[in-house]
């Protein structure tokens, strides 16, 4: 094999080194167009996860670099004058310079061929004579963009402005430190490389992030280098004692990730194959210390792939097939990581610990179970702050909506179930709404109950429009009064629009029906998808009036049915949600138009169904906070919707997202929804109702004690498991007033055992022939 390396950084050296190692025979060249000691930034910082994989490829590096690597275990957060110190968390640092230095020898003596300040010929040309052009050019790789067509990039620039500086000394930990200017909130992320230097202590990357509407309010975009330094260290004087910052060809930069729907390509029959590797491939913001890191892993995963399959082509494949998904984890992490610093000036009023639980859980890559496991002093003290009683998870704590005490923070999120007979609850909706109850769900909450006939998703759905209807949940409620009782039962009212008359979810989902339509109505006439669904009648004033008084007669049928809690379905593409939207309403008269007039059939509807409720129980209000879709619901106009409904009596916003037009891109993930119920908690003082994929009662813990949400809703995991929340409080040893199980089902309130897997514990070893006891 003949293989050509374009870009002398880490993971470009690795690789070439990898690939030498593992056989002596092949030819690998790296080309550097920079001198062998020229780099930007300072420190790097390596996991304890990458450093095993070097230690087990290449035991020289490993020993080479244990050498050289700072330790430590604590993080600091400085936050208007406080100090939060978190411990256990376990990094690894040093010089960037270092790093390459042992990088560049270990090739130097295993044969790889170094060109220095030499340019790379293009990656195509290089594949004319090479089986393998690795890509490792960084951000700006011209390897990825002169063969863009094949590789698809995404390339996203984001808010923040940034400058990578150095300290002449060593924090004693990770440090974040935020600081309220004139011009706005700045932010330092530093850490130790370098225990010694020269003139000091040591030495450490300190990097500057603000917003960049700040970064020019404060004047920062005319600054050179030696003006960019002394002004961070100004502002940041009490984190660096006085001591001064220096750059290293320090330019403020816009952080922006990379995305490649494909890492490797052939450019011409017959010739080798270009893959990339590292910043070319991908990137993930700093603030998870990443871009290094996943370098090193992708040229491990290389070169190992290179080893492990027949050719090239299927090593590239298994290269991408392996690393793709680990990449677009960390890149999730990293989004939401990033996004967190973009919009800190939301959560500086949180009170100091919940402030600093808040940052060190930000990404979700480190939770509340975990934080406590690592530092349990921390999180204790973060749970008194809150006032969570000693022993009590977050979750198992109360929380009052209007006159409504619930026993703790979990609901069961509405489920559609499409097993209704012309609208009415039967069987197994008592069965799935009891059990979930049962199952210790602070509010269990029905599917979308539907207003009228022609309000239907589907022919499945159940309704509230007739006494037949009534009687039928009135049952379900008797239920959960009898054998549940401390369950709250809610339930949310909606109208299908211009999503009605489709096929059950499983039979075809919003698939028109093959026969027995019924007709659709929508602020505009515009079909969910053209071709497909049905055009709607657009609503006029009589049929707006209709349909808001078919909502209160709901409303007054669900409280004699014995509901606790109703909520008003905003979200989703049904009609309500239709008017919010500016892709569903198109409206010119008082109902569409800017966001107050779309806003204002909603209010009508929500203002009828709160005078038609009782005053003592509470109604809340789910919407969806974007759409998913270019020119469709802003962050900010969810803020004023949530606002406009609390204005009117909603004692809570259920916040969700999307399926409002057919083309949306939504960003999936793990509680990929939860930041835009953290954006209106934050910025109104409404509580919020958390949703989507929020999976594990870690996640709700962490949701909860970050002051996130108020109440999180999950609907998979109870369908998965219907008594997942007394689940969720066996597994976590807690028996309070939270979670009580059912006296039938108390015998089973802990797990059941298993087999023992462990073996047995050796008692003796033989040294020399002598028996001594086993430590």
């Amino acid at each position: 094999m003949r293989a050509a390396v374009i870009g002398g950084g880490p993971g470009g050296l690795y690789a070439a080194a990898l690939l030498k190692r593992l056989d002596p025979a092949r030819t690998v060249t790296v080309y550097e167009r920079n001198a062998p000691d020229s780099t930007y930034g300072f420190g790097v910082v390596l996991s304890d996860e990458t450093l095993g994989g070097i230690e087990h490829a290449d035991p020289a590096v490993y020993a080479a670099l244990q050498r050289e690597f700072v330790r430590w275990d604590d993080i600091d957060i400085v936050h208007r004058g406080t100090v939060q110190r978190s411990g256990g968390h376990g990094f690894a640092a040093l010089g960037r310079r270092r790093l390459l230095a042992v990088l560049q020898q270990r090739c130097r003596d295993l044969g790889v061929d170094l060109r220095f300040r030499t340019e790379a010929p293009p990656a195509a040309e290089l594949a004319r004579d090479h089986d393998l052009v690795v890509g490792a050019d960084g951000v700006n790789s011209a390897t990825r963009e002169a063969h863009a067509d094949a590789f698809r990039p995404r390339i996203a620039a984001h808010r923040c402005r940034y400058v990578w500086l150095s300290a002449p000394f060593a924090f004693d930990a990770f440090r974040f430190e935020i600081v309220e200017t004139g011009a706005g909130v700045m932010q330092l992320h530093g850490y130790p490389y370098a225990v010694s230097a020269a003139s000091s202590g040591g030495a450490s990357t300190v990097i500057v992030e603000m917003r960049e509407e700040v970064w020019r309010r404060a004047g920062l975009d005319a600054c050179d280098e030696e003006e960019t330094a002394e002004r961070c260290a100004a502002y940041f004087a009490d984190a660096l004692g006085g001591r001064p910052l220096t750059g290293n060809r320090s330019q403020w930069t816009a952080f922006r990730t990379v995305v490649n729907d494909r890492w490797w390509h052939e450019p011409s029959p017959g010739g080798g194959a270009v893959v990339l590797l590292g910043d070319a491939a991908h990137t993930a913001h700093f603030s998870v210390g990443s871009g290094t890191k996943l370098a090193v892993e992708d040229a491990l995963a290389l070169a190992a792939c290179v080893e492990e399959q027949p050719d090239v082509p299927a090593a590239l494949a298994a290269y991408e097939a392996e690393r793709k998904p680990v990449v677009a984890s960390t890149q999730r992490a990293a989004h939401a990581s990033r996004e967190w610093f973009e919009d800190l000036a939301r959560h500086l009023g949180r009170p100091p610990r919940q402030f600093a639980f808040d940052l060190l859980t930000r990404s979700r890559r480190i939770t509340h179970d975990n934080l406590r496991l690592r530092d349990p002093g921390f999180v204790a003290a973060v749970e008194r702050e809150a006032g969570v009683p000693e022993g009590t998870p977050p979750m198992f704590t109360p929380y009052t909506l209007g006159g409504l005490t619930l026993r703790n923070r979990v609901v069961c999120s509405p489920m559609d179930l499409y097993v209704a007979e012309d609208g009415l609850p039967g069987d197994f909706h008592l069965v799935h709404l009891g059990a979930r109850a049962l199952g210790g769900a602070g509010l269990v909450m029905t599917e979308m109950v539907c207003v009228s006939p022609r309000g239907r998703i589907t022919p499945g759905c159940t309704g509230l429009w007739s006494d037949e209807q009534e009687a039928g949940w009135r049952r379900v409620t008797d239920f959960v009064r009898g054998h549940a009782p401390g369950a709250a039962l809610g339930i949310q009212l909606g109208h299908s629009g211009r999503k009605g008359s489709t096929k059950l979810m499983w039979e075809g989902i919003d698939e028109p029906l093959p026969d027995g339509n019924w007709p659709v109505v929508a602020p505009s006439p515009l079909p969910y998808r053209a071709g497909l669904n049905q055009t709607p009648r657009a609503l006029d004033r009589a049929g707006m009036t209709a349909i808001r008084e078919e909502f209160a007669a709901a409303a007054r049928r669900a409280a004699r049915a014995g509901f606790d809690l109703l909520e008003l379905h905003c979200a989703h593409g049904y009609l309500l949600s239709g008017f919010l939207s500016p892709l569903t309403n198109h409206r010119t008269d008082a109902y569409g138009g800017d966001l107050d007039g779309r806003l204002r059939y909603p209010l009508e509807v929500f203002d009828a169904v709160r005078a038609a409720w009782p005053a003592d129980r509470p109604v809340t209000v789910r919407i969806s906070a974007t759409d998913w879709a270019e020119g469709g619901t802003t962050g900010a106009d969810a803020v004023a919707v949530a606002r406009a409904f609390a204005a009117h009596g909603a004692a809570a916003i259920d916040v969700s997202t999307g399926q409002v037009v057919a083309d949306e891109k939504p960003a999936f993930g793990r509680s990929y929804q939860t930041p835009y119920a953290d954006r209106i908690r934050a910025e109104t003082g409404i509580p919020v109702i958390a949703v989507g994929a929020i999976s594990s009662w870690d996640d709700v813990n962490s949701l909860i004690l970050a002051g996130r949400a108020d109440l999180c809703a999950l609907a998979r995991p109870h369908l998965y498991d219907p008594h997942w929340t007394l689940h969720a409080a066996a597994e976590q040893g807690y028996t309070g007033p939270g979670a009580p199980w059912p006296a039938p089902y108390r015998a089973g309130s802990r797990r059941p055992p298993t087999g023992r897997t462990d073996g047995p514990k050796p008692r003796l070893t033989l040294d020399g022939g002598r028996a001594g006891a086993a430590g």
